[in-house]
């Protein structure tokens, strides 16, 4: 015997007629309408763009958003492509900050430089708390000792101070910097040995109107960056820079219209020293004390690297400048290869980046 099924059409379920038809229909209970419309629900509230903070406010007292700067680093959205800005209240912050690789478009924005403070005292030779480190060591070295390691891209700090108080115990890092389009505006670097670490040779990085302090090699390492208006101050007779610029880069470090001071115990202070053997650095209309040394620059000791560095200056002024008796590997720029040195062209890459809009505009 054949059984046949006897079937209602009721057309679109969701339009016109059909849509009450379906209601009407046997086999729709009342349970069923009631997942029906949650189901509907839901698709429809999945199909809205989550909305991530674009800004955190940091207080010591709890009347931010986190107490910490960390946490609020943490709680910024990974790989963001959105610049979140970060709000510090004045206060000392004893925090090591990680701004790690995935932690994307940040800005750090200080209540003042002079009172909002992020501060830590590592060193290398100081004993890693809790045995050893990831890396197997059970000692700081250079490389972990920082106050402030940034890994991130598109990273900002206004407004505030980052500083290592170890002392003068060797290598001692303030800020640690190795991610692409770094900016730091208006912040004072404090330390001694190896103040700031501009690493990677693929990291582009520019300091605007701001004060770097140290002893031996305070400013160091292989990234392209870019000093405008800042005022560096040498603690002791050493030397300033120790580039270690590859020779897969047109440009090292650049200061545009600084000006170089020192403690009255500093009165024989070198421009630099190369850390490795094609460092590139040049001060271009920079007022120099009389704590720099006549002849400018030294070879850290091995005549080799006077034929691979590039040591330059333009148009500098002061005591400090005089380069009657400067190294003869030095070179002094003419006014045709000064305008190879915009903005533009030392930041130039496979994503080009001029940060002046960015720094005029804020």
């Amino acid at each position: 015997m054949t059984c046949y099924i006897k079937q209602k059409k009721i057309g679109n379920p969701l339009s016109g007629k059909g849509f009450f038809q379906f209601l009407k229909t046997d086999f729709l209970s009342v349970q069923h309408l009631y997942l029906f419309f949650i189901l509907l629900s839901a698709i429809h509230s999945n199909a809205q763009p989550q909305q991530y903070p674009s800004s955190f406010t940091v207080a010591q007292d709890g009347s931010g958003n986190f107490k910490t700067i960390q946490e609020a680093v943490n709680a910024v959205r990974d790989l963001s492509q959105q610049q979140v800005k970060i709000f510090i209240k004045k206060g000392i912050y004893h925090e090591k900050l990680v701004i790690p690789s995935w932690k994307t478009k940040i800005s750090l924005i200080g209540e003042n430089r002079e009172n909002t403070i992020i501060t830590s005292n590592d060193y290398s030779g100081k004993d890693y708390p809790g045995g050893k480190d990831a890396y197997g060591k059970d000692k700081f070295s250079t490389y972990t000792s920082y106050t402030v390691l940034v890994q991130g891209d598109d990273f900002t700090a206004e407004n505030l101070t980052i500083e290592n108080t170890a002392g003068r115990v060797g290598q001692a890092v303030a800020l640690h910097a190795e991610g692409d389009r770094i900016i730091i505006k208006n912040c004072d670097l404090k330390g001694n040995q190896d103040t700031l670490y501009a690493a990677t040779e693929s990291s582009r990085q520019y300091y605007v109107n701001c004060y770097i302090e140290g002893t031996t090699d305070f400013i160091f390492g292989e990234a392209t960056a870019v000093f405008q208006n800042c005022t560096i101050k040498s603690l002791t007779n050493s030397y300033i820079t120790a580039a270690s610029t590859t020779p897969n880069q047109k440009f090292g470090y650049v200061f545009f219209d600084c000006r170089l001071i020192a403690a009255p115990e500093a009165q024989n202070v070198f421009l630099g020293r190369p850390w490795r053997p094609n460092a590139k650095t040049v001060f271009i209309r920079t007022e120099m004390g009389n704590h720099i040394r006549p002849e400018g620059w030294d070879n850290w000791r091995n005549p080799e690297n006077e034929k691979t560095v590039l040591y330059a200056e333009y148009q500098c002024r002061g005591e400090g400048a005089k380069n009657t008796d400067r190294v003869s590997w030095e070179k002094q720029l003419t006014s045709k290869e000064i305008k190879t040195y915009t903005l533009q062209n030392i930041f130039s890459g496979k994503i080009n980046w001029d940060p002046s809009p960015q720094t005029l505009n804020n």
